[in-house]
């Protein structure tokens, strides 16, 4: 019995102090002692505004009410013993209690909008679940890992998209970047989403699988409006990546040895919703991945990353530091990295996503066996 009632005073007093306004009754104390050693009177009394107006920013209306109580209680007692005039002590008190009340009106609006403000990131972030499903840590042969910070930070959520499922014809994927920021991207983002999970579904060709996009695109977007995207299909059978690159930033991929190179499209192909405009049809490009291969896909808001001199992040290089056997970890350094290298905050939405085919030995399945006195097969990056 006397453990849960030291307990629960424990809680109680951690309740108070927190809600305690600490820093603006040490303001007003210190303001007093002042007045207490130097008796300069007028001089500092009004001073002590600045504890109830500085507690609206951290409390509540009853913190500042508490705080404006001890202004204007401790501006009498010092003006009485300092002999200030009648009216002019008068004028101070009375413009104690109008800050006092000035700041505890603010404070009930910043409650208020701080709990605005905590329903649009609930319902922002589930948005963002519904639109940007988690991906596993493994979906068919590979080893994925995903991250994504969006710029709007109070929202959580931006323009920038991406997707990687199972279907009958393999594994498939896009990441790809919304023109524009805002409501309307994310719309456009969710109605690329859906027509990508459908598609890839349904349709045994991943050329197919862009034109069911890009025609819903034509029927809903802008004359000026487009989705710049990298879309791509592993099947067990081809054995090989298929990838097609709509005016996206190229993927980079790396070799088991360790070399990054960028992917770059053979025949360029334009945004999605600008196929019209272009006169012609994307292209489809054939990338051979082997065991210990991986595959970074990313959009701009990454490479485009400046920091305080300007310079842009070099993603590759970053990717060569950090690169492992684990997608996460290999995304995990490369974030943190990008973060510090543009000082904590992202100007622009950034999307990473990560493959990696395992080794049939690191899945669980047999090793290579080495004929006795045999050396081993070299591999080499070429």
């Amino acid at each position: 019995m006397a453990g849960t009632r030291a307990s629960a005073s424990r809680r109680a007093f951690a309740q108070l102090a927190a809600g305690t306004p600490v820093l603006p009754v040490l303001i007003v104390t210190v303001i007093a002692l002042v007045d207490l050693v130097g008796g300069a009177g007028m001089i500092w009394l009004p001073l002590l505004a600045a504890g109830p107006a500085l507690a609206a920013t951290t409390n509540g209306p009853r913190g500042v009410l508490s705080v404006g109580f001890l202004a204007v209680a401790l501006g009498a007692t010092l003006g009485i013993r300092d002999g200030i005039p009648g009216r002019e002590l008068a004028a101070v008190l009375s413009a104690l209690v109008a800050v006092t009340l000035a700041s505890g009106l603010a404070g009930v609006l910043r409650g208020r909008r701080e709990r605005v403000l905590a329903a649009v990131r609930s319902v922002a972030e589930t948005a963002q679940h519904a639109l940007l499903k988690p991906v596993p840590s493994t979906v068919g042969p590979f080893q994925v890992a995903v991250r994504y910070s969006a710029a709007a930070a109070e929202a959580r959520i931006g323009g920038d998209l991406y997707a990687l499922i199972p279907t009958p014809h393999g594994v498939r994927l896009i990441v790809g970047d919304v023109r524009g920021k805002g409501l309307p991207a994310v719309g456009t983002a969710a109605l690329v989403l859906g027509v990508f999970r459908e598609a890839a579904h349904d349709e045994p060709d991943l050329l197919a699988v862009i034109d069911r996009i890009e025609r819903s695109l034509a029927r809903n977007l802008g004359h000026d409006d487009f989705v710049t995207a990298v879309v791509a299909g592993y099947s067990q059978a081809a054995g090989h990546l298929e990838v097609v690159n709509c005016g996206h930033t190229p993927p980079l991929l790396v070799r088991a040895c360790g070399s990054v190179t960028p992917v770059e499209p053979a025949h360029p192909s334009p945004p999605l919703g600008l196929r019209g405009l272009a006169g012609h049809a994307p292209s489809l490009h054939a990338l051979p991945f082997a065991d210990g291969d991986q595959l970074l896909l990313y959009t701009d808001g990454v490479t485009e990353a400046r920091d305080h001199r300007r310079a842009f992040y070099p993603l590759a290089e970053g990717l060569e530091r950090h690169v492992s056997h684990e997608p996460a970890r290999t995304l995990d350094g490369l974030h943190d990295e990008l973060l510090s290298h543009v000082g904590g905050r992202l100007h622009d939405d950034a999307a990473l996503l990560l493959i990696r085919k395992p080794a049939a030995s690191e899945a669980g399945g047999p090793a290579e066996v080495t004929a006795p006195g045999a050396a081993p097969e070299a591999r080499c990056c070429l």
